[in-house]
């Protein structure tokens, strides 16, 4: 087996993340940097766009996630809530994914033939993007898990962190040193997941 297939075995949502790296912030931006340039992109249309958060950028921008919970919800140990929102701020930092939607619709403009895919694929194109990170960075021995906070990133966290109102946000990747691995993974029968034909 190469290296690639052992290390999307490997790859593994790791939730307790912190500080441990000596890997720098230049070094990790490239990493960055080089999966958003290689991506691919339906029509070349490279409409995936990031925000890296890193030290008090962090922290602001998973307590404004905990002041909109606290805001919405009833009925829920906000305890948990925050232990469970301090160890995505624990790691070194958050990359933010979104779609550019006036890429999108400038493609849907002009290829009308098209024009109910392009979200499809840019979709699909920003979930290579999230996956060549995760693993880039599971390389480096750091750990990282997907999150979904969509509806609770207000204007006012747009405002911060100077994000054009255009971009639509996709997810979240809290990352880290892994400081506690993931446990054994299940896996369903293959037989009921692949077909293969000769």
């Amino acid at each position: 087996m190469s290296n690639l297939l052992d290390l999307y075995k490997n790859r593994r949502s790791i939730y307790k993340i912190g500080r441990n790296s000596t890997l720098s912030k230049e070094y990790i931006n490239n990493i960055i940097e080089h999966c958003i340039k290689y991506a691919p992109t339906a029509f070349n249309s490279q409409s995936a766009r990031v925000v890296v958060l890193y030290g008090e950028n962090n922290d602001i921008f998973w307590n404004g996630i905990f002041n909109e919970i606290k805001k919405i919800a009833e009925n829920i140990d906000f305890k948990k809530t925050e232990e469970k929102l301090d160890s995505f701020k624990a790691g070194i930092g958050t990359i933010l994914f979104f779609e550019d939607e006036k890429v999108i619709k400038n493609l849907e403009n002009k290829f009308e033939k098209y024009k109910d895919n392009f979200e499809i694929w840019a979709n699909q194109s920003n979930a290579m993007l999230q996956y060549m990170i995760w693993n880039a960075l599971y390389e480096e021995k750091l750990g990282a898990t997907i999150q979904h906070y969509n509806e609770l990133i207000t204007k006012d966290l747009y405002k911060r962190f100077d994000i054009p109102s255009n971009w639509k946000i996709i997810c979240q990747m809290p990352f880290g040193s892994i400081e506690e691995k993931a446990g054994e993974k299940q896996f369903n029968p293959l037989d009921e997941r692949i077909k293969i034909f000769y």
